[in-house]
């Protein structure tokens, strides 16, 4: 039914398989979430010079890119709209390390670590502004 993927790699999967988000400078940016990603475990999986894909486990799942990718059009990339991205943590100490990491690496204070009750009481995370101003969060959900 799925080819060689096991079981418990589907039951963990999401239903997103990738994302991507345009970036001006795609050498800064790479920088920047390098450090900023690398308390979650993810790190850069695959380097094609102008996008960069991150993930865990050999499986690039969040991607920055600068320019036209190959089927997109210059209106496509007219305007970059800031853009949500919630990374998950392992637990707490992951959101904490993430934001001050994103912070080091010249990310902009977006919502200090802390639980976010109206979302449900076991939700905690972290948000920082990214050089291009797309909201990035960890986010734990676990209780402690």
């Amino acid at each position: 039914m799925h080819g060689t993927l096991d079981r418990a790699i589907l039951s963990r999967m999401s239903s997103l398989d990738h994302v991507t988000l345009a970036v001006r400078d795609v050498a800064k940016s790479k920088e920047f979430y390098l450090k900023a990603l690398a308390p979650l475990g993810i790190a850069p999986i695959m380097d094609f010079g102008r996008a960069v894909g991150f993930g865990r486990e050999g499986k690039p799942d969040f991607w920055i890119g600068e320019g036209p990718a190959s089927f997109q059009s210059a209106e496509h990339l007219r305007i970059i709209t800031p853009t949500h991205i919630a990374f998950t943590a392992r637990h707490r100490a992951e959101v904490d390390a993430f934001h001050a990491a994103a912070l080091a690496a010249g990310g902009k204070d977006y919502g200090a670590p802390g639980v976010r009750a109206h979302y449900h009481p076991n939700y905690y995370g972290a948000f920082v502004l990214d050089p291009d101003g797309h909201d990035i969060e960890a986010v734990f959900h676990g209780s402690k």
